[in-house]
């Protein structure tokens, strides 16, 4: 495998580009694919065999396009199909988990928050990294409403403010300390949350660790890419691609493609 193939990603639509922002800042000569499957966001509200197909479909487009690693940029896929599609398929895969660890080891009110999607809280894969952190109080909360608000573009409206209202005023009360966003498109309503949330409350995404993880898959697999070229980006929607061209801030293009 050519070491000048791209790094594939995906998600249910354009939350992931919050990972790919973070991939790209640290390996800017990197090539990179990154498929939005808008069509069908939210993944969180769909069964888990509905998952599995959408992430082997998602995967074999990357994979087609010569993806030399992909890079499940969807916590609710992760958590969901992220065994199956590595039995499935020989090319390494990164999954996507809400970072529960670190905001568990530095709570200093052993009260932790966790906001992502009904299929990421309902996952076994989910359950089985929380029963870890035992000495911590988790308050979960659905996101229902924010995926399908993101993706139309209306990450600044009213009715967001109002479900983040919702959702975190009782986590607050509770005494939380840190907030894990458990959804790749949650990165892109931090500004709107620091507005609800007392100061002390750390905020805490995947999007870093998730960037050094696909480094360190890289270089162990000798596939880091070593040229001095400039690097191209290239990103596919199944909706809207105007929604996604502006959280990329038009910087690239986006093809419209039905898959």
């Amino acid at each position: 495998m050519s070491k000048d193939y791209p790094i594939g990603l995906f998600d249910s639509g354009i939350g992931g580009t919050s990972i790919w922002k973070e991939i790209h800042a640290l390996l800017p000569n990197e090539n990179t694919i990154y498929l939005a499957d808008s069509k069908n966001a939210p993944y969180g509200l769909k069964t888990k065999d509905e998952i599995i197909a959408l992430s082997m479909k998602n995967t074999e487009f990357l994979l087609n396009k010569n993806a030399k690693i992909i890079v499940v940029a969807c916590n609710t896929a992760t958590t969901n199909a992220i065994n199956e599609l590595r039995s499935k398929y020989k090319v390494p895969f990164i999954g996507i988990e809400p970072a529960i660890k670190p905001a568990a080891n530095q709570s200093k009110t052993q009260t932790i928050g966790i906001l992502a999607t009904k299929g990421t809280l309902n996952s076994d894969l989910f359950h089985e990294k929380l029963s870890h952190f035992t000495n911590v109080k988790v308050i979960e909360q659905i996101g229902h409403g924010l995926v399908q608000l993101i993706e139309n573009g209306d990450i600044n409206s009213p009715e967001m403010n109002e479900l983040l209202e919702s959702y975190l005023k009782p986590m607050i009360d509770q005494n939380i300390d840190y907030l894990v966003l458990g959804c790749s498109h949650y990165p892109y309503l931090i500004p709107q949350i620091k507005k609800i949330i007392p100061e002390h409350i750390q905020i805490i995404d995947s999007g870093e660790a998730v960037a050094r993880q696909t480094k360190k898959v890289l270089e162990k697999h000798d596939l880091l890419s070593k040229t001095t070229e400039a690097s191209w980006q290239k990103f596919y929607t199944n909706a809207n691609p105007r929604v996604l061209e502006s959280i990329l801030n038009h910087e690239y293009s986006v093809f419209e493609k039905d898959f």
